[in-house]
């Protein structure tokens, strides 16, 4: 077996929690990594809501500085809407510092969900 617990770096960007509304998640630095990987992991959603969620980069932490990733800068292909108890991931190979998630509410109550970005490739390892 071979050994990623020292390669890779995990990072909450969105916590776990019931979404009740669209909502950013916290940014990411990508400094020091060669590659980041969203992953999502969604629980109950009520009253057949539709919910979405998107990569947005920036290279500051400002909220009116992120604009969505765009389709170049991106591995993988998100559902046009989450699914109850599921698992996606979507690679980001942008050139910007920070990313983050968003969650983007359409329709229903709510969503359980939460996003992480996995970083990898970093510049110093091991990661401690």
């Amino acid at each position: 077996m071979k050994d990623t617990f020292h390669e890779i770096k995990v990072v909450s960007s969105l916590e776990p929690a019931v979404q009740a509304a669209t909502l950013k998640g916290s940014a990411v630095d990508l400094r020091g990594f060669g590659s980041a990987l969203m992953a999502v992991s969604t629980g109950a959603i009520a009253s057949a809501g539709l919910y979405d969620i998107k990569i947005q980069e920036s290279d500051t932490t400002t909220d009116g500085d992120f604009t969505d990733a765009a389709a170049a800068d991106l591995l993988g292909v998100l559902p046009a809407g989450l699914a109850a108890s599921s698992v996606y991931r979507q690679g980001y190979i942008g050139k910007r510092r920070y990313v983050r998630a968003v969650i983007t509410k359409q329709s229903g109550t709510s969503i359980a969900a939460g996003a992480v970005f996995v970083l990898g490739h970093p510049a110093l390892a091991p990661i401690a």
